[in-house]
């Protein structure tokens, strides 16, 4: 995986696992990828990948079993859908709104092209 210098590699490491969720790929209230797995697979420190794990337990979309690993946590899907619903509309909306006033775009061409 190619990290972006612009962001810390935990936070992109938790928007990978943000990806698996809702894509389907891990299903809650299953085991995920081991600390030292996804450490592997990204080719980082397995301190970053716990920092990332850390960072999805504390926002309730995973949950440790002692000796089992991380599990996917009831509604992680919702969860995840719902936090990145809410960046869209506080991080990228406004940008795309501050961009389309100096191209001078309306919404409605927008809406538009989206269709």
């Amino acid at each position: 995986m190619e990290f972006a210098s612009t962001r810390p590699i935990y936070l992109q490491i938790a928007d990978y696992c943000h990806g698996r969720i809702v894509a389907g790929e891990w299903v809650e209230d299953q085991r995920i990828p081991s600390v030292r797995e996804l450490a592997v697979k990204m080719s980082v420190n397995t301190h970053t990948v716990l920092k990332a794990l850390e960072q999805l337990q504390a926002d309730g979309i995973i949950e440790p079993r002692r000796g089992l690993g991380y599990f996917l946590a009831p509604n992680a899907r919702e969860r995840v859908s719902q936090a990145k619903r809410r960046e869209f509309f506080t991080t990228y909306l406004p940008e795309l709104r501050q961009r389309m006033s100096q191209l001078g775009i309306t919404p409605d061409e927008l809406i538009n092209e989206l269709r």
